[in-house]
């Protein structure tokens, strides 16, 4: 098989390198602001660890990331070059047209709930939170049990998550469905309409509820509005 589309055309060449499958996913994490292979990791979960390096290597050889050693000079972390920052209009583009155009409803395989958690995680405002540490508790009741529970922990300037109980005092508990968690992350649906029924509860002190309602960062994408179907 031939590599490549044999083509002059810049589209063509900036395909060759961009456009195969999980590549702009690839590119998406890294402006998301993740660095390091396992984050990386957290957001293409189906991807091989084995194809994430190869692509990763791919991207370097084309001089779109670079590889660097932590603060610590330990671990390598990925970090886009001036080309790769470049891309940030492109991605931005694919996923408002995607949110815009692409009128297929999710459908169950889509919703992945560490996905949608790690992207919550990353987007929380921890400024509109107390100065000290708030642990939040996602009960995602549809989502089978070892997948179910989430746990954000607010704390001296950065967010965790956790799989598995952090033996802290929880704040505030939110249980909610995956399908309605997801649209109102990618603001299909407001939370205020969603918190009304009990599609939505929110368990804990009027001020924590307020905290985590103005905190909520949702996706880059909410914004935009999706064409209705003629």
């Amino acid at each position: 098989m031939t590599k490549g589309y044999r083509q002059f055309c810049p589209v063509a060449k900036a395909a060759e390198v961009i456009a195969e499958r999980w590549t702009p996913l690839i590119i998406r994490e890294l402006l998301a602001g993740s660095h390091r292979f396992n984050d990386l990791r957290r957001g293409v979960p189906l991807m091989s660890p084995s194809l994430l390096s190869q692509r990763l290597k791919f991207l370097e050889d084309q001089g779109l990331i670079e590889r660097r050693l932590d603060a610590g000079g330990d671990a390598g972390e990925y970090h886009l070059t001036r080309a790769g920052e470049e891309l940030l209009p492109v991605i931005e583009a694919l996923g408002t047209w995607g949110k815009r155009w692409v009128r297929r409803e999710a459908a169950s395989d889509d919703l992945d709930p560490g996905l949608l958690m790690w992207d919550i995680h990353r987007r929380l405002n921890i400024d509109r939170f107390p100065d000290r540490r708030s642990v939040l508790k996602f009960d995602l009741n549809d989502v089978p049990s070892k997948a179910r529970n989430y746990w954000l922990v607010v704390d001296r300037g950065k967010v965790d998550i956790c799989l598995k109980d952090p033996g802290f005092e929880v704040d505030l508990y939110i249980a909610v469905d995956l399908r309605t968690l997801t649209a109102v992350w990618l603001g299909d649906i407001p939370i205020d309409k969603a918190t009304r029924g009990d599609a939505m509860v929110l368990h804990g002190p009027r001020n924590m509820i307020r905290h985590f309602k103005q905190g909520l960062k949702l996706s880059v994408f909410a914004a935009i509005e999706r064409e209705a179907v003629e």
